[in-house]
């Protein structure tokens, strides 16, 4: 398998993500056992936030470090010679030159593709404005294999934002590619699944379903994939006001989903999960953003050609 650069979903086959799975799972096997990891020491990773982030950035800060490598770059755009009016093209021919691989999260769509069109150096999308989050598809992927043994045969709920949610529409994607799965999508009108979106995965033979009520499909579900309703993608703070808290998981709705049902959430999570299910084991958002190591771990010293 070649993967010059990781920039959707769409740039795996299922066999590759069969292949990063197995190998996260090698990462974690090293992770538990405490030793020493340098296959990537001398290699620098250069991580490029445009666009505030917790989990990722620290994942793969951290995923670098476990691997022997080394990080460099900035969290902040207003840190950077962005602010004063560098290119996004001048910005990744320079951090070319100070690194083997960069990680790049923008708040405008398609910026990390092109960027590829500057860089010699692999590059990874961290999420690009509403469109996609490969890194975290694949993390969630591996997370649902944990728990459920199996990525197919699945009734998957995807809930809240999916319309400007990046990671709903990498993570539907990627469950296309496997058998038998039925995707609910759970959103209001105003935030509903992309039809262009829908369409390709409908194309693969993966059905979808689209509803507005929570209460009444929860116990049909599997999975359910909480997402929060994005403020900073709404034009207007009165309509993100309007629809804010529209879906809520707490123990009463919880009553109502089977014993086995796993709840995930890409986080951060503002209204829609209640703190109090988080003693619930079937809630794994924390255990969900952890897999973020492996998984990232995996994908790095793929790419960097590591040898463990």
């Amino acid at each position: 398998m070649e993967l010059e650069n990781f920039i959707s979903i769409n740039d795996l086959k299922k066999e590759d993500i069969d292949f990063f799975l197995k190998k996260a799972d090698e990462m974690l096997k090293l992770l538990d056992s405490k030793e020493p990891l340098d296959i990537c020491r001398g290699k620098i990773l250069a991580t490029l936030f445009f666009e505030p982030s917790t989990r990722t950035r620290l994942s793969f800060e951290s995923a670098m470090h476990r691997l022997g490598g080394s990080v460099v770059g900035f969290a902040d755009a207003n840190t950077s010679s962005v602010k004063k009016g560098e290119s996004l093209a001048d910005t990744i021919k320079t951090v070319e030159s100070y690194s083997d691989i960069i990680v790049m999260r923008s708040p405008f769509e398609g910026a990390s593709m092109l960027a590829t069109k500057y860089c010699s150096i692999p590059i990874i999308n961290a999420g690009d404005g509403g469109h996609e989050h490969p890194t975290q598809t694949i993390l969630d992927l591996y997370t649902i294999k944990k728990k459920k043994n199996t990525l197919s045969n699945l009734t998957i709920g995807l809930c809240g934002d999916l319309k400007f949610g990046r990671t709903v529409h990498s993570l539907a994607k990627a469950l296309s590619a496997f058998n038998n799965n039925k995707i609910v999508c759970i959103a209001p009108n105003e935030l509903k699944f992309p039809n262009g979106i829908k369409g390709k995965i409908e194309e693969k033979g993966t059905k979808i379903i689209q509803t507005q009520n929570l209460e009444e499909v929860i116990d049909k579900l599997d999975v359910l994939y909480v997402t929060r309703i994005q403020k900073e993608r709404f034009l207007s703070e009165k309509e993100y006001l309007r629809l804010k808290g529209v879906y809520v998981v707490d123990n009463k709705m919880l009553q109502k989903a089977k014993k086995d049902l796993i709840v995930m959430h890409p986080l951060p999570r503002v209204d829609e999960i209640n703190p109090e299910v988080d003693s619930d084991p079937r809630c794994i958002y924390f255990k969900q953003a952890f897999y973020g190591i492996p998984v990232r771990m995996a994908l790095l010293s793929f790419m960097l050609k590591c040898q463990s």
